[in-house]
């Protein structure tokens, strides 16, 4: 698979979890490209953690919603609110997070364990100023997916225990990446489908923790 393909590929596999009418928090980077492979029949509430529901498209310099000073997501980019949308306090807006009203969360990690623990806020050898509200969204949403590529540099990215600290423990229920879907499971790691570009034994090796493969092994290509 090329490079340049693989992020669009993982967000179009995430873009099927979800269904019309679903509360989402999109986290930076990859997870901002899955409303573009959503079905023009599912429109979703997105949730942004700096205190927007229903935030809109990315608006561009020029456009009459471009306000760079006052209206940005959790990355600092440009944001946006939808028709209908609103803004919120912060008390409010983590009362939504911390409430159980969020369906969904997709992030991306610096690693995911077997037993769905995630680290993905130090870099070690970077400065960082704290994780943010990643770890209210990792406990609060009822479903936590985590989307990445499966390693970095040629490293494992998934392990059958995090080395960093943890974002939040036990709270990962899928990883979508370039290779497959695994499903975190009481036994550890179901991988539930697979990139046809890809064997088992592939899969396997990219990963440092045993994976079962389900009976019922699908594709993840349409």
């Amino acid at each position: 698979m090329e490079k340049s393909e693989i992020k669009g590929f993982i967000a179009k596999r995430c873009a099927k979890e979800l269904k019309n009418g679903d509360v989402v928090n999109l986290g930076i980077g990859l997870p901002t490209l899955i409303p573009n492979y959503l079905p023009k029949d599912v429109e979703l509430i997105i949730h942004a953690e700096l205190g927007i529901v229903s935030a809109g498209a990315t608006p561009k310099e020029g456009d009459a919603n471009y306000d760079p000073y006052h209206v940005i997501d959790a990355g600092g980019g440009v944001a946006s609110v939808a028709y209908g949308g609103g803004f919120i306090d912060s008390a409010t807006n983590f009362g939504l997070i911390r409430g159980g009203h969020v369906d969904a969360c997709f992030l991306g990690a610096l690693e995911v364990d077997a037993q769905g623990n995630l680290a993905n806020w130090i870099i070690p050898g970077k400065k960082m100023p704290g994780m943010g509200g990643a770890m209210d969204l990792c406990v609060g949403a009822k479903h936590c997916i985590v989307c990445m590529e499966h390693t970095a540099k040629g490293n494992p990215k998934i392990f059958e225990k995090c080395r960093l600290p943890l974002t939040a423990s036990h709270c990962v229920n899928k990883i979508i990446t370039e290779m497959c879907v695994l499903e975190v499971t009481d036994k550890g790691l179901l991988m539930t489908e697979i990139n046809p570009e890809f064997t088992v034994e592939q899969v396997q090796a990219a990963t440092a923790a045993p994976i079962t493969v389900s009976e019922n092994l699908k594709s993840m290509v349409d």
